[in-house]
């Protein structure tokens, strides 16, 4: 564990590299920020963005508004209103939407052409509701075989629940009455749940904090962010898969069979030989502190080099995260770097969807924590960014792959390559300190022919851990700086000659 004195050096450091980055991703310009003209007297946290067939944008805010906006005009409309706190939209087609919000999955219609919802119909609410204030539900989401997901919040240890509730009430799924933790008095609370096209909800996998974000790659592998709290160390993605368990034991009183008591009194270590560790992990303070959804880039280059990458919404900075993946041991970890930092975005960026014209669209939200309210996009200027494009293990370190050809002076210099590495502890208490923490050297750097890759041999690869990467002053071979300077991979797995 590091000391206070060590972690406000470290995070003097960051900033400095903060800084470095904001001025290398003016000076580079591959990317701009523009911010959407709200409608006047909205409150525009918004909890949803979506694009329908004809061009228009859709949003829903948290008190309840649905709306639609027409980028040609930049004319707001009012499509439907009176939902309990939605924070998702699907789009059927141009008159008719799913969208999740407190108290069930709602279809919202316009059935007569007016471009106003005139039916509201109850899609499914077979789920637990107990009027604690953290029971938010995220999605829907649909796969390839019309099948939907949903997320369900675990219910806030600092809140209660109310004298009426839906569902059957089972004790076991609160630590010993405490307010401490985050809980599961009513079913699902804490799954993603899936609800087949004939209309039956099923669980489908558990120990989730506040998934606040669920999505797609482009082979249909399912994605839920998780946030850093108890039992969460820190901010997880995880790759969401039917059966698995991902970490928060509240939700585990409704699997099918449980018979093992109140999780919250089971040993750690068999929690932990339970679950399913995150596919990449966003260093707490670091890389993000609060994701939100992720967004699978399906725009075939509209919007730069990262086509099928995923980007990550971030509620505490004004920040886009980038995660670039791969399948080691036929399981998916990866690195996590920072996409767009300031440069006139806003905090909150809770909702993303991708625009005809390849631009992302973010939907912003306080939700009575740290935010803002709005919408904005990011638009692909064409310039091509000069970052790192992937970061693959190997059997004795790391390849970098970049976006543009490299300096090969800066690029050779083991003195732009810092690396340290550090595990973040699987207990009960609300967040970990990094454990372990260790410089880790460069012992030999190589350079392709094309100059766009660097494989990078490290002294020690060690399973469990995050090495986090920053980079010194490499440039291109046109002398353009890097945008991004710091980047972290999750190793849960090592590499070995069969795999």
């Amino acid at each position: 564990m590091i000391s206070r004195m060590t972690r406000r050096i470290l995070t003097g450091v960051l900033f400095c590299v903060l800084i470095q980055t904001l001025n290398a991703q003016e000076k580079n310009g591959s990317y701009k920020v523009e911010t959407i003209p709200m409608p006047e007297g909205l409150t525009s946290e918004t909890g949803g963005v979506e694009f329908l067939p004809d061009g228009r944008l859709v949003a829903c805010f948290t008190r309840g508004e649905v709306m639609t906006y027409e980028p040609s005009t930049k004319k707001w409309k009012l499509f439907a209103e009176g939902l309990h706190d939605p924070l998702g939209i699907l789009v059927v087609s141009n008159s008719e939407l799913l969208i999740i919000q407190r108290p069930e999955l709602t279809r919202v219609k316009d059935t007569d052409g007016d471009g106003t919802a005139d039916l509201y119909e109850k899609v499914t609410d077979d789920f637990g509701f107990s009027g604690n204030y953290h029971e938010f539900n995220y999605g829907p989401v649909k796969d390839k075989d019309g099948n939907l997901f949903i997320a369900l919040n675990s219910s806030s240890g600092a809140g209660n629940i109310r004298p009426e509730v839906r569902g059957e009430i089972n004790p076991l799924g609160r630590e010993n009455g405490s307010k401490g933790q985050m809980f599961s008095n009513v079913p699902y609370r804490g799954w993603v749940m899936k609800l087949s096209p004939d209309g039956v909800l099923k669980p489908f996998a558990s120990g989730f904090r506040s998934p606040n974000g669920i999505g797609f790659d482009l082979d249909g592998n399912l994605f839920a962010t998780d946030n850093q709290g108890d039992w969460i160390g820190t901010s997880p993605l995880h790759h969401v898969q039917e059966g698995k368990f991902y970490g928060h034991p509240a939700s585990l009183v409704w699997q099918k069979g449980w018979s093992n008591g109140n999780p919250f009194l089971l040993p750690v270590p068999f929690l932990d030989s339970m679950r399913t560790r995150g596919a990449v992990l966003f260093p707490h303070g670091i890389m993000a502190n609060s994701p939100t959804q992720p967004l699978c880039d399906n725009t075939g280059g509209r919007f730069g080099p990262y086509s099928g990458q995923l980007f990550i919404g971030e509620m505490n900075k004004e920040r886009i995260v980038r995660v670039m993946l791969e399948k080691v041991g036929g399981e998916f970890q990866g690195a996590c770097i920072p996409f767009f930092d300031g440069n006139g975005l806003r905090k909150g960026n809770n909702r993303l969807v991708f625009g005809p014209d390849g631009s992302l669209w973010i939907g912003q939200n306080s939700h009575g924590w740290l935010g803002d309210q709005g919408i904005q996009r990011i638009v692909f200027t064409g310039k091509q960014p000069a970052d790192v494009y992937t970061m693959n293990l190997t059997e004795k370190g790391f390849d970098l792959t970049f976006t543009q050809p490299i300096d090969e002076l800066t690029a050779t210099d083991p003195a732009n390559f810092k690396f340290r590495h550090y595990y973040y502890k699987y207990h009960n208490k609300y967040g970990s300190e990094q454990f372990d923490v260790q410089n880790v050297p460069v012992t030999a750097i190589k350079i392709s022919d094309d100059r766009k890759k660097i494989s990078l041999t490290l002294s020690t690869l060690k399973p469990g851990y995050v090495y986090e990467l920053t980079l010194g002053n490499i440039k291109t071979s046109k002398g353009d700086e890097l945008t991004n300077k710091i980047i972290c991979y999750t190793l849960n797995k090592l590499k070995s000659a069969n795999f």
